[in-house]
């Protein structure tokens, strides 16, 4: 495992070791989760950001799309 070392405003560093006491974990174990958890989201953003800016994928009219699942609840109950 790599060590990384990094600076943070110290209220930064004082809400980490408050998290970490009330879970009963490390500060180490804090950031890294937290980290993990960024980067997880950063990656879900980018992927939508991908699909979002392809023209190739198809825009959806929201109205459409409500009108089209409504439709079909209403065939279900038919």
């Amino acid at each position: 495992m790599v060590q990384v070392t990094a600076r943070l405003p110290d209220e930064l560093v004082e809400k980490a070791d408050r998290a970490a006491s009330r879970l009963n974990r490390s500060r180490a174990q804090l950031l890294r989760q937290a980290l993990e958890y960024y980067l997880d989201d950063f990656e879900d953003l980018r992927l939508a950001l991908d699909r979002l800016n392809d023209p190739a994928d198809p825009v959806l009219d929201w109205e459409d799309v409500r009108r089209d699942l409504l439709d079909q609840d209403q065939g279900e109950r038919g």
